[in-house]
């Protein structure tokens, strides 16, 4: 999320190609669930391994390592990126790739639900460790622009880039209205998270519609509740990040509530979050996710997501644009 200073993808927001967005599609048929957390008590911790097992723990200052614990801001409301799943635990691609890097690092990642514009200034506040939530590495995020105003907000993050995904179109199966494009939602109503790249390019859309064909917008905390909106018939299209969108199409009323229209837009790195002042957890967080593409957690963790076509080859810090 891009423009404003916390969505969850970029202003550069296409997410993966079109050749990409096929890949994942056709994985994603083959996606299984799995979790790797306890049940929910408010918050929820990754497996994560002992200190004196993991390759990688002192890269990580002493106080992290004693306490034992990352403490990790996420909106749980984003399938398949992160989710509860039947019996109520934190599911999804990011914790199980947090639980890979504890591993590596010897700390439990421990997952704390909040709405996705909240978690970048839970972060500066200090409410959490990091943030972990298919959010979009952008240049504005980094430097704690308001991509709105473009007004200064805060000291703005560091990032450390683990994911690609772009950003779709869906609307109700077999109701596409001619919906092709980004363009051919003028006249028409989309339903979208608050504080997401979907919202910031709708918000852009909207600026170039002609008279008479408004754009409407309706923003929603979690995308759950927006894909509810459009499943009622309250919108005609709605959008998210490419793997959310896809997930929910094969997912929701069994597969026959929605379908993706067009192509992905916006292809953009996935960051995990961290205050500029932390920079030796930002640089261990990157040493460890070199760590487990190399050994081949990371590609296991994508494989079983169904979303290989997102994979990066090796961790970027402010990879985004």
């Amino acid at each position: 999320m891009t423009a404003s200073s916390t969505r969850r993808t970029t202003a550069a927001h296409s997410r993966l190609a079109a050749v990409g967005a096929i890949a994942v599609a056709g994985a994603l048929l083959l996606t299984g669930c799995g979790d790797q957390t306890k049940k929910d008590t408010g918050s929820q911790s990754s497996g994560g391994a002992s200190t004196t097992n993991a390759p990688l723990a002192d890269l990580l200052p002493k106080a992290v390592r004693d306490k034992g614990v990352i403490k990790v801001g996420s909106d749980i409301a984003y399938a398949p990126v992160e989710f509860r799943d039947s019996s109520g635990n934190t599911a999804g691609i990011d914790p199980d790739i947090a639980d890979a890097l504890g591993k590596q690092l010897g700390v439990k990642f421990e997952f704390q639900n909040g709405t996705f514009d909240t978690l970048i200034t839970g972060l500066r506040s200090k409410r959490y460790d990091i943030a972990m939530s298919a959010m979009t590495d952008t240049k504005d995020r980094q430097q704690g622009i308001d991509s709105d105003t473009g007004k200064k907000v805060g000291e703005g993050v560091d990032f450390v880039d683990y994911f690609t995904a772009g950003v779709s179109i869906y609307t109700q199966k077999g109701k596409d209205q001619g919906i092709k494009s980004w363009a051919d939602l003028c006249g028409k109503k989309i339903v979208v998270q608050r504080g997401t790249t979907s919202e910031d390019l709708a918000k852009g859309e909207a600026k170039k519609c002609p008279a008479g064909k408004t754009l409407s917008i309706e923003a929603f905390d979690t995308d759950q509740q927006a894909q509810t909106r459009l499943r009622a018939g309250g919108a005609n299209a709605g959008s998210s990040d490419f793997p959310v969108a896809a997930y929910a199409v094969k997912t929701s009323g069994g597969g026959n509530d929605f379908q993706i229209v067009g192509g992905q837009v916006e292809a953009a790195p996935y960051g995990i979050a961290v205050a500029k002042a932390n920079t030796q957890v930002r640089d261990a967080l990157k040493t460890a996710l070199d760590a487990i593409i190399k050994n081949g957690d990371y590609n296991k963790i994508l494989q079983k997501w169904g979303v290989t076509a997102g994979a990066v080859k090796q961790a970027t810090v402010n990879g985004g644009k």
